[in-house]
């Protein structure tokens, strides 16, 4: 036979090996690429630091682009959101401090963060959420109590009281309050930031010239005498 043919037969077989290996190794390279597509698509990360608050679905369910995974809270960053009536919410500004309380930590002062600029059709309330102090001792979905300025009352005189004659309903202030047949009725009240002197502003609940069992004893129920076992009106 002819050298020169075979030479050039065997190159042309080389060729065709090497653009065949060459076809093999860029479809394992889109096989990689799709591996680590998959594996892109089943890690999340999250674009902060915090805590799982709620899951939505486990282990093996097959999810759909969109769909949420996870309820993922920034517990360092926290707030209260709170539905306020539509006749009050004028008394509040952007960095107004509002005294909170909260089921852990007890109170704190929060700001206004928020105020959103549509009310509740329905409810006839506007949202309005707060900053907490950095630090506070909460988490989310847990219950907080706000102590809210009324629009209503400013410019009128505010009754203030002892903390001590104020009792305690559950996680409510109240104070007993002596009617003219000297009994008295328990009244759950809304109080305001302690003015350090042992004194506390009632915000609502109680009018001005009221007057209440300064420091009532324990087991003192309503409907019991105000002057009796020694007690003191204020």
């Amino acid at each position: 036979g002819n050298p020169w043919l075979e030479r050039q037969a065997d190159l042309y077989g080389e060729s065709a090996q090497i653009q065949q290996a060459q076809s093999q190794m860029l479809q394992a390279h889109s096989g990689i690429d799709a591996v680590e597509a998959k594996l892109r698509d089943a890690r999340t990360v999250a674009p902060f630091a915090g805590v799982i608050t709620k899951k939505f679905v486990e282990i093996g369910d097959t999810v759909q682009p969109g769909e949420p995974l996870i309820s993922f809270a920034d517990v360092s960053r926290l707030q209260i959101q709170v539905e306020v009536p539509v006749r009050i919410v004028g008394a509040l500004q952007i960095g107004m401090a509002i005294p909170a309380r909260l089921d852990v930590g007890g109170q704190v002062e929060a700001k206004v963060a928020q105020i959103y600029p549509a009310a509740n059709a329905n409810r006839h309330t506007v949202s309005v959420k707060l900053d907490l102090p950095e630090g506070t001792s909460a988490g989310p979905g847990l219950y907080a109590e706000v102590m809210l300025p009324d629009g209503d009352s400013r410019g009128q005189l505010m009754p203030v009281i002892p903390e001590y004659s104020a009792v305690r309903r559950g996680s409510l202030p109240a104070v007993f309050v002596i009617g003219q047949d000297r009994k008295t009725q328990l009244r759950l009240v809304r109080l305001g930031e302690p003015l350090g002197n042992g004194f506390v502003p009632v915000l609502s609940g109680l009018k001005p010239g009221e007057h209440i069992l300064a420091s009532p004893r324990p087991g003192h129920r309503a409907g019991q005498d105000a002057f009796s076992n020694g007690h003191q009106p204020r």
